[in-house]
């Protein structure tokens, strides 16, 4: 059985599609999406629709990322946050032109259902952003944190690599997990088109929403594998290149 972790889709679709198609899926693989299906390109509520029909076949865990927290509201109540609005929401409720009350009910229960973070067998942890806690993830004090927070990511990436881990200096947070994965921050902010690795965190957003690829990782194994850059795919669109 392999296990694969995959980056912020962004409503990604084709990439998507190409992404699995080079996994070579069987059977008892298993997947974790980690969060940011929608806003960017112009098939967020395919991209729904498609994950849904997904796990009907495979073992699929998803997180929740803070763009699906806002489509989330929308689909709830109706409420259009301006800040999604403007970054990537729009597409997302264009998206979504043409699809029942039924279907948009059943897109709601996914996203309601999203994990806010998930820890496996081997003690590897996974959720969108990053967390502050000392003590860990279970006792985070704002959950909002888990798909907002940027800090783990800066603080790891600026660590002095000389520090071992049993030293009182290293920090407390890293040592509840043998690994970390995350999303959210791109690594294509950092000039890097691949999953980037720091301390013991991986971080495995690409910058799909961006001018960058969709990544998908096989945890044990280490090996990277990706879509073209999401413009090609898309080339009559922006995504977030706004």
């Amino acid at each position: 059985m392999r296990t694969f972790v995959i980056g912020d889709i962004h409503g990604g679709l084709k990439a998507l599609i190409q992404l699995l198609n080079t996994l070579e899926l069987k059977e008892d693989d298993a997947l974790i999406f980690m969060g940011d299906y929608v806003d960017g390109w112009s098939e967020s509520a395919q991209v729904i629709e498609f994950l849904i029909e997904l796990s009907n076949t495979f073992n699929c865990i998803f997180i929740k990322g803070n763009h699906d927290v806002w489509c989330e509201d929308w689909l709830r109540d109706g409420e259009v946050n301006p800040t999604w609005y403007m970054h990537g929401g729009k597409e997302t409720i264009e998206s979504y032109e043409g699809f029942l009350k039924e279907d948009k009910e059943q897109h709601l229960l996914f996203f309601e259902n999203l994990k806010m973070y998930h820890i496996d067998s081997e003690n590897r942890l996974f959720l969108h952003a990053g967390f502050t806690s000392m003590h860990g993830v279970e006792k985070e004090v704002f959950l909002k944190t888990l798909y907002f927070d940027r800090t783990l990511w800066e603080m790891v990436l600026t660590m002095d690599k000389g520090i071992a881990k049993n030293s009182k200096l290293y920090p407390k947070r890293l040592t509840h997990y043998n690994e970390i994965y995350i999303g959210h921050t791109p690594t294509i902010n950092f000039n890097v088109d691949v999953p980037m690795h720091a301390a013991n965190v991986w971080n495995i957003d690409t910058g799909a929403a961006f001018t960058g690829k969709l990544s998908a990782m096989d945890i044990d194994a280490k090996t990277v594998f990706q879509s073209e850059n999401l413009p090609k795919l898309y080339p009559d669109e922006q995504g977030r290149n706004k």
